[in-house]
């Protein structure tokens, strides 16, 4: 069973999300759409020069209006994939609803079953919660939880678990985050207690994302959910992401060191991020909400100088009816899906239109095939 007994939650058609969401993820394009045409760098630097560029291509749209309905998800975004201990891969949506954004049935987050891996195209046979994919938890979208954002997941051993944002009053107010586990593949979800309250680490330890390191301990990059901070980093072992004290600041005082205040790895404008572990190696990919594009960096290590580790461009944000491959409207997220490898991963992009007229649509999840990262 979940924590709290799983009901459906139906917002009037007239009332939608609070307007704060669109205004942020309006204002996040404008502005780099500034920096790009203005030819600015970033703190994050400039692009990787096209010769050294990997090769992109759009798959498909996976889920929301630019394609049938599916499980009762007629528009959604984000996506976040993880394998599941019984080897299927569960993908993690956000605010979704029946028909349009705004419409019936909202929910956040919910969950879809793939077999497919990277490298093929992703389809759906199953939902967390059956016919209808059904909120993961129980709780109101009110006047006091606005909406629970996903902000990554992580399987370790035969554990799920799903670091999420709570809003509140309005969206992009973060009241705290919390971690949920499931012991079941993503049916059933309980709290594991852990919060962190929405002004740690400065507002840095809001949206995270972590990967499993080979000597056992779990690492986490974490920043705002604004989109205007940059990026600090902690660890914990594998066996104690459900005791809050455990979790250890990379931080600079007197030479760099775990157990110390956090200290900014990188600066600039960090979104939605995705940090994975192939071999002996990490990619990290990102919204880069300051130049208005999609990035990505190869790692040695959590801990190398990202100031000084090349960052590489994937899709660069576009405009509305110019559109390619490389190039994508309003886009966000960026999510990379289990089975790939650093030279051949999937990418999953959210996209949506919030411009004068547009009603919201498209608002969906994307799969773009990467090739050739170095």
């Amino acid at each position: 069973m979940t924590e709290h007994p799983q009901q459906d939650h139906h917002r009037p058609t007239g009332l939608g999300m609070p307007v704060s969401r669109k205004s942020f993820l309006r204002a996040s394009m404008t502005a780099g759409l500034a920096v790009a045409g203005a030819g600015a760098m970033t703190a994050l630097g400039p692009a990787t020069p096209a010769s050294a560029a990997p090769s992109v291509q759009k798959i498909k749209v996976i889920a929301g209006t630019g394609t049938a309905p599916v499980y009762g998800v007629g528009a959604t975004d984000l996506g976040i994939p993880a394998r599941c201990p019984d080897g299927r891969n569960l993908y993690i949506f956000g605010d979704t609803f029946a028909d349009r954004f705004g419409g019936a049935n909202w929910r956040s987050p919910v969950g879809l079953y793939s077999p497919s891996s990277s490298g093929n195209p992703i389809f759906f046979n199953g939902a967390v919660g059956g016919p209808t994919a059904r909120q993961l938890w129980d709780y109101p979208h009110d006047s006091y939880f606005a909406t629970v954002i996903p902000s990554d997941i992580i399987t370790i051993g035969s554990t799920m678990y799903l670091q999420a944002i709570v809003n509140g009053p309005t969206f992009g107010q973060v009241r705290w985050t919390e971690i949920w586990k499931s012991t079941d593949s993503g049916e059933n979800w309980t709290h594991t207690g852990v919060k962190f309250d929405g002004t740690q680490d400065g507002g840095r330890f809001q949206l995270i994302t972590w990967a499993l390191g080979p000597d056992d301990f779990v690492y986490l990059y974490g920043t705002g959910f604004q989109r205007d901070k940059g990026l600090i980093l902690c660890r914990v072992q594998r066996d104690s992401l459900e005791n809050k004290a455990a979790y250890q600041p990379w931080g600079y005082q007197g030479g760099w060191g775990w157990g110390k205040p956090a200290t900014e790895v990188l600066g600039g404008k960090f979104g939605e991020m995705c940090l994975r572990r192939y071999g002996s190696k990490y990619v990290l990919t990102w919204f880069n909400a300051g130049a208005y594009r999609m990035d990505a960096m190869v790692l040695n290590s959590p801990i190398d100088n990202l100031v000084t580790t090349t960052k590489t461009t994937l899709i660069q944000g576009g405009s509305w009816g110019a559109e390619d491959n490389t190039h994508v409207a309003q886009l966000y997220g960026g999510y990379q899906v289990p089975g790939g490898s650093i030279s051949n991963f999937d990418l999953i992009v959210s996209q949506w239109n919030t411009t004068a007229g547009a009603d919201n649509t498209p608002y969906q999840a994307m799969q773009f095939r990467v090739s050739g990262l170095a």
